[in-house]
């Protein structure tokens, strides 16, 4: 055969019913049955782990370490006489787990050599207290269960966790979110390597104390998981005592779409990633859907389909790279048949990537062969030169309408390899595949996992019942803050732009901002803006690494007053405070040469500065005059006279 069976690109596109997320509308993730839930993830501010008394929060940011613990996963038989999905899964890559200790963050707790300490009562309480803030129902006893964690990240193969409050709501801006549960567990270890057969773990977040807030999946639109994983975020960090920087919130997406399965994309590390996340793989499961139905329309029988594959023998004259690579490494070159399926190695999934790389993305993580781990028949740029894929379809049978994959691997890993190719292309004529996905900043996912069981969790016998009682909710529920629904409002009606709300939230600036405006009397609207805008510029501006007290913008707005300057010199002072927080306001202003000038003086200058622009002039821009006399006089008027003010007497 020496038919070329490329596949038309903009065709499959075309049919996969993709939008790009700036041009959809609501209409459109009505019609897919866009869906989408959230967990999300929350370190607490506490001195100690969850159940040992090592410290916490003291991360290794060296590579050096002083022990290596090396395990492997076997699956073992439920009561039930079944494995695990996941187990056997991770049981196919042949995985070595590597864990790299430094003694001052780990102990034999987290190997499973030493029986739990009883839970952090510190952790239970702050828990506790964002239950309540979240309108859930607090459970009267804590039972700790252990839920099965079959990658690695947590080196006994499972995870203490207790769930602490059920059904409760989120009054968000515009619409009430369902909260399903509110959780406390042990958080897992940081992975910093996964190449080959080898995955590599840092132990020093391992059993920090970790809160997990479930909701409903009640959002429809892209932009509103965004809005809620925001809103919880926030009024985690409302109750300041939860921990706060890079890792220390993440969060999981799950996703689907109407005759979809539900998606989890895991670790999301920025909720500004969300948006763009949760759009292409709701379409990425609509687009696998409309290529089922395309590959069902053929007549294929999903009960009786089956790859076939060949070692690629003869001396071909190979032009890819990757296949020079790894012929000139004496690794085998295995060829596959896949009947019927032209056309879909192709077809679009998502931006930038095509089903392809959905059976790419399983050989990296099952057969563990690392990528560019695979070539196809339907190469988008740089396709397989005409004579090598004649070659291939001859030597592997190839019919018309048949689609061929060639990989690399070693010998030990080619039937697992096999395996996966065959399994993945099954599951394309079912549907769309329970499974979990890592986020990538472009906003597109790979495969991570299979979707772990439903009976992963199960009593933990090692710890007793916890009950709760009513005095010790009353007390906690006594010393919360307010909502942040009731923030929100109070921002709305000072006049506060509400492009600067994230910002105030997310650094749980409000109470300082209510503090600042009572004992100050400063404007709201422009207190909030100074945050908001001011603050927010000079901290990414700022050459000081240590983190800044915005308790001394109180004593900053405080000096001001007392000195009868105008507020808006603290915009001036700004970025002097925040590389030497320690020095005296006075030597600030000092260094800054600002002089105290009375209000009637810098008015006094007005009438010269206007006869000075006319000169020359027939005719004056009264805008551009304003604007010109401003800019004379602003750096004396800053501190004191109000622009405002100053703008309304030029």
């Amino acid at each position: 055969m020496s038919f070329n069976p490329r596949y038309n690109y903009g065709k499959s596109l075309k049919e996969s019913g993709w939008i790009p997320r700036r041009e959809a509308k609501q209409q459109d993730y009505d019609r897919i049955g866009f869906m989408s839930g959230l967990e999300v993830h929350q370190q607490l501010l506490t001195k100690e782990k969850m159940f040992c008394h090592c410290p916490a929060g003291i991360f290794n940011h060296s590579d050096d370490f002083d022990a290596e613990i090396i395990r492997h996963m076997r699956p073992t038989l439920s009561e039930l006489g079944e494995y695990d999905g996941t187990a056997l899964m991770e049981f196919r890559t042949r995985k070595e787990i590597v864990y790299r200790i430094k003694n001052e963050t780990a102990c034999t707790y987290e190997v499973d050599d030493t029986p739990p300490f009883p839970l952090n009562s510190e952790a239970l309480g702050i828990a506790i207290e964002i239950s309540l803030l979240s309108k859930l129902n607090i459970v009267g006893e804590v039972h700790i269960t252990r839920k099965q964690y079959l990658d690695g990240s947590i080196p006994t193969g499972f995870q203490r966790t207790a769930i602490i409050g059920v059904e409760g709501e989120l009054a968000m801006p515009k619409k009430k979110i369902r909260l399903i549960q509110l959780s406390i567990e042990e958080d897992s270890c940081r992975e910093i390597s996964d190449i080959g057969h080898r995955r590599i773990y840092k132990t020093d977040r391992l059993g920090m104390p970790l809160i997990e807030t479930v909701t409903y999946p009640d959002f429809v639109n892209p932009d509103e998981v965004m809005e809620g994983c925001d809103y919880i975020r926030f009024l985690n960090r409302s109750t300041g005592k939860v921990r706060t920087g890079m890792g220390a919130g993440r969060q999981d997406v799950n996703v689907s779409c109407r005759g979809g399965s539900r998606v989890e994309i895991k670790g999301v590390a920025h909720t500004k990633w969300i948006p763009e996340l949760t759009h292409n793989e709701v379409f990425r499961q609509w687009s696998l859907l409309r290529m089922r139905d395309f590959l069902l329309e053929k007549g294929i029988d999903k009960n009786n389909w089956k790859a076939s594959n060949c070692e690629i023998t003869g001396n071909l004259d190979f032009s890819k790279e990757l296949l020079k690579t790894a012929s000139g490494k004496g690794i085998k070159l295995i060829a596959v048949n896949l009947p019927a399926f032209e056309g879909c190695l192709s077809w679009f999934t998502q931006p930038g990537k095509t089903f392809k790389n959905e059976i790419s993305d399983r050989l990296k993580v099952i057969a563990c062969l690392e990528k560019p781990n695979c070539i196809t028949s339907e190469e988008i740029d740089n396709p397989l030169d005409d004579n090598d894929l004649s070659n291939v379809r001859e030597q592997l049978f190839a019919k018309e309408g048949d689609a061929q994959l060639i990989f690399a691997a070693a010998a030990e890993d080619i039937d697992t390899a096999l395996e996966t190719i065959e399994e993945r292309c099954i599951m394309a004529l079912e549907g769309i595949p329970e499974e979990t996905r890592k986020s990538l900043s472009d906003g597109t996912t790979i495969f991570e996992r299979v979707l772990p069981g439903a009976d992963r969790m199960y009593p933990d016998t090692d710890t007793a019942p916890i009950p709760l009682e009513d005095d010790y909710i009353k007390k906690l529920e006594s010393q919360l803050p307010e909502d942040i629904i009731d923030r929100y409002n109070k921002l709305k009606d000072w006049g506060v732009p509400e492009d600067v709300y994230t910002y105030i939230f997310s650094k749980n600036l409000f109470p300082l901002m209510e503090e600042i405006i009572g004992k100050t009397g400063v404007k709201p609207s422009y207190l909030g803006t100074f945050l908001g805008h001011e603050l927010k510029f000079a901290e990414g501006q700022s050459k000081n690494e240590g983190e800044f007290n915005y308790r001394i913008l109180l004593r900053l707005f405080e000096f001001l007053k007392e000195q009868n300057y105008d507020f808006a010199l603290a915009e001036v002072m700004l970025k002097d405070l925040m590389e030497h927080p320690k020095m005296e306001f006075e030597s600030i202003l000092a260094n800054l040469k600002h002089k105290k000038i009375p209000r009637e003086e810098i008015l006094a200058r007005i009438p010269f500065l206007k006869q000075k622009f006319a000169e020359g002039k027939t005719e004056i821009d009264e805008l551009k005059q304003r604007n010109w006399i401003m800019g004379q006089l602003k750096g004396q008027a800053i501190g004191n006279i109000d622009l405002q003010e100053l703008s309304k007497e030029i």
